[in-house]
């Protein structure tokens, strides 16, 4: 309802109520698309074309579902067309830069946990084929349905489960492995 609420002041012209859409949704996004790309950087590109495209053309947007789901999927859209033209082929980890994100940096063994944690993560999720590693993202990062992903994709919703569930598996097993 908030949503609907900010997005028909955002037609009126508040830039207000974008800046409110863009905080409330903006670290998520960077989440999803830093755990798609492996790339601070493409992944902010990524978030801020998402948000200009956004702004202008928030005139003729209709929500009609989440639009946290709605803004996930253009991430994930435009980070896949960055990957894909070229922005950025070295797939550089800023492990320590997405992890600060959200901690106290006077706290140093948060850091060092988050640090830690978040390293082993990325580079489980590295390891999984891309199929499967943005099934999964989408899925937990993103909040995303398997029926809306599917949609996205352009495939079946049992496709979609299995690239879920075998990726899934491979990170319980890499994990695992590690520990």
């Amino acid at each position: 309802m908030v949503d609907r609420l900010l997005v028909t002041r955002c037609r009126h012209g508040s830039r207000d109520a974008l800046r409110r859409i863009y905080e409330k949704y903006r670290d998520s996004l960077l989440i999803l698309a830093i755990a798609l790309s492996h790339d601070v950087s493409l992944a902010e590109d990524a978030v801020h074309d998402v948000f200009v495209a956004f702004a202008q053309n928030i005139a003729s947007f209709k929500l009609t579902g989440s639009l946290k789901a709605y803004l996930a999927k253009c991430v994930a859209n435009r980070v896949r067309d960055l990957m894909r033209t070229g922005h950025s082929r070295a797939r550089a980890r800023n492990s320590e830069r997405a992890c600060l994100a959200g901690v106290d940096l006077n706290d140093p063994g948060q850091l060092i946990t988050c640090n830690e944690e978040l390293l082993l993560l990325s580079s489980a999720l590295a390891e999984l084929p891309d199929e499967q590693r943005e099934v999964i993202v989408l899925h937990i990062h993103g909040q995303m349905r398997f029926r809306i992903i599917a949609k996205s994709l352009g495939i079946s919703v049992n496709t979609v489960k299995g690239r879920y569930r075998y990726g899934i598996r491979k990170l319980r097993s890499i994990l695992n492995s590690e520990i």
